[in-house]
């Protein structure tokens, strides 16, 4: 089963669709207008709606619309199954990825207003594990920090992404990450860090994030069917299937699986795992168009409320087209202005889904749209007309503007690989045997890579992700260029060490950052008790009368040492051979002879090697 890239559709998204993201509230506002009659600015919708999922080859659509105290439209459009024809409906759950976060402040905002923990409270106050590269970060990082991401890390996405990894798991690892930003200098889209905001929910809460969530705010807003994990969705009656359009814009529709991070529980949960439905989620629109409150009671303070929906963080940038102001950061929404009027959104990625939330506090209108359909603008589209239909506004072709965006950007790609533009050194050759490459790489963060042979190149595993390189050149392979391939054109570089051995890779996984180095990992063998103690034993330098030592210490570790010296870690490298510890350039070599018993080994120093005879 392929896995597909949910990072991947965020930047995507972000990047083309920055524009309706988040800006700062224009504090001239706009003229009050005529009230809208929304039965009559709503004449057509539906066409339009059903037009759009066959200009983009959707598979569906859920929308649901709140004007006021009111939801005035909630309807499913299309397939949520394209293969069964079953149709899309207000019931049908679609994972809301990224939605989740403002749900995750939320929680955290009711803690608040309890007396638990603050928005500026160090994290490790809550927390005294969290720990992070920086020791600065580590101290200064606030709760606020965590939810606005301003923390000075970039995403560093490809840590969770498939992998096994559970949240403490996560957590651990995050001192591996490299910042490339002072804390509070600049926006970067982190997940990691909503995730540990939502660990950090769980402690002031004394449980499991999901248990708290489940508590204060899903219960409470009659969100009974909204799931924390993909397995509970598929276990619904009534749930969409993930699809994907292929690179050319008229191809058909793909199925594709459910993404393989977190079938179960996810460990990034409060970051982007919940999945709901129209239905639920127009409770959400009312609870937040309305402060916090909803059905007369007080869920979350109009202060915290106030908080979230008020610029935190300025996002670099200028808008593309004119209905759109400038970018900032609230606490789990991005703050823009279209065509005058504050508005606060945040989109949802998933593999095979895209969604938007978004509303207008001013004006009191929100809107829903989830559709099943991977890493697309559908949503936007959707959500963009039927504010402008409730705003009395033209329409603006939305559409079509995004449709010639992504036509042009393609062309692009087209003219660019037809005039034969390409980094690539050619005639080039690996300088080393293939089978020197294979083998297994670690990096403390980012996990294992595995390095197989396969026909024409090299599998390559990162955690559970696959992928399949061909050499590039040098010592550099890559994944072919595939349009269904979300990992298409991924690089991986082999480095030497001074004994020419492959002792390295590395992989622009961050593009912020270096790229990450991952460091060959020893042969299993070398920490197996069973094949350790086949090389202990007493060794004899020449012309040294005192013997020297090799002895298992522990089930898993070779020391050498003499009688009265102290005793030098032998650390497991491949094959027989071992480094010695703290000593660069220093390793030692066992050998066996016929019968297959060891009876030398071979002193490598950075200035001679010696053999030395076992006794």
């Amino acid at each position: 089963m392929s896995v597909r890239r949910f990072f991947s559709a965020l930047p995507a998204c972000f990047l083309l669709f920055a524009v309706f993201a988040s800006a700062q509230e224009n504090v001239q506002g706009k003229a009050q207008q005529k009230p809208v009659d929304p039965a009559k600015a709503l004449d057509g919708f539906d066409d339009f709606v059903n037009q759009t999922i066959k200009d983009w080859h959707g598979a569906g659509a859920a929308v649901a619309i709140v004007q006021g105290d009111k939801v005035i439209l909630l309807k499913g459009y299309g397939l949520r199954d394209v293969e069964k024809k079953l149709p899309m409906t207000p019931k049908s759950l679609c994972a809301i990825a990224s939605i989740t976060k403002s749900f995750t402040v939320s929680d955290l905002g009711m803690l608040m207003d309890e007396g638990k923990g603050g928005w500026d409270v160090p994290v490790r106050t809550v927390f005294p594990a969290f720990k992070l590269y920086d020791p600065v970060l580590t101290e200064q990082m606030t709760v606020r920090d965590l939810v606005t991401h301003r923390s000075g890390l970039p995403r560093h996405d490809m840590v969770w992404y498939s992998s096994d990894f559970s949240r403490d798991d996560l957590i651990r690892r995050l001192q591996y990450l490299e910042p490339n930003k002072p804390l509070r200098t600049t926006f970067q889209y982190n997940n990691l860090m909503f995730m540990t905001a939502g660990y950090v929910a769980g402690i002031l809460d004394g449980k499991k994030w999901e248990d708290s969530l489940r508590a204060r705010v899903l219960t409470p807003l009659g969100m009974n069917t909204t799931t924390f994990s993909l397995k509970e969705l598929q276990s619904s009656p009534d749930f969409a299937l993930p699809y994907q359009k292929g690179h050319d814009l008229k191809a058909e529709l793909k199925r594709i699986p459910f993404e393989e991070t977190c079938p179960d529980t996810c460990a990034l949960g409060p970051a982007g795992e919940l999945n709901s439905n129209a239905e639920d989620m127009s409770h959400y629109l009312l609870f937040h168009l309305n402060h916090g409150n909803y059905n007369g009671k007080q869920l979350l303070s109009e202060n915290n409320s106030s908080q979230m929906q008020t610029p935190q963080m300025t996002i670099a940038g200028t808008p593309d087209y004119p209905e759109l102001g400038e970018t900032s950061y609230g606490m789990g929404f991005f703050i823009s202005t279209y065509r005058g009027r504050k508005r606060l959104q945040h989109g949802g990625n998933l593999d095979g889904f895209s969604s938007i939330f978004t509303f207008l506090p001013n004006e009191k209108i929100g809107v829903v749209v989830l559709t099943n359909l991977d890493g697309s603008p559908l949503p936007d589209v959707i959500a963009f007309n039927a504010i402008d239909r409730l705003l009395g506004e033209s329409q603006v072709p939305w559409s079509k503007r995004f449709l010639d965006s992504e036509t042009a950007g393609r062309q692009s790609e087209a003219d660019a690989k037809s005039k034969g533009y390409d980094l690539r050194k050619k005639g080039t050759h690996p300088s080393h045997d293939i089978k020197d490459y294979l083998g297994d790489y670690e990096n403390p963060g980012y996990g294992i890579v595995s390095v197989a042979e396969e026909k024409d190149g090299l599998l390559v595993k990162l955690n559970k992700l696959t992928m399949h390189m061909k050499h590039y050149h040098y010592d550099v392979f890559e994944v072919p260029f595939d349009p269904q391939d979300p990992f298409a054109k991924q690089k991986l570089s082999f480095f030497g060490d001074l004994n020419g051995d492959i002792s390295s890779l590395s992989m622009p996984l961050e593009p912020r950052v270096k790229d990450i180095v991952f460091t060959r990992m020893p042969d299993k063998q070398l920490t197996d008790h069973a094949f350790l103690e086949t090389l202990a034993g007493q060794y004899n330098f020449p012309g040294d009368p005192t013997p020297t030592t090799i002895a298992l210490r522990g089930d898993h570790t070779l020391v050498m040492g003499q009688p009265g010296a102290p005793e030098r870690e032998l650390l497991p490298r491949r094959g027989t051979t071992f480094d010695l510890k703290g000593l660069e350039g220093f390793s030692i070599e066992f050998k066996r002879d016929a019968s297959g018993k060891v009876s030398e080994a071979v002193f490598y120093t950075p200035d001679t090697t010696i053999i030395i005879k076992r006794k």
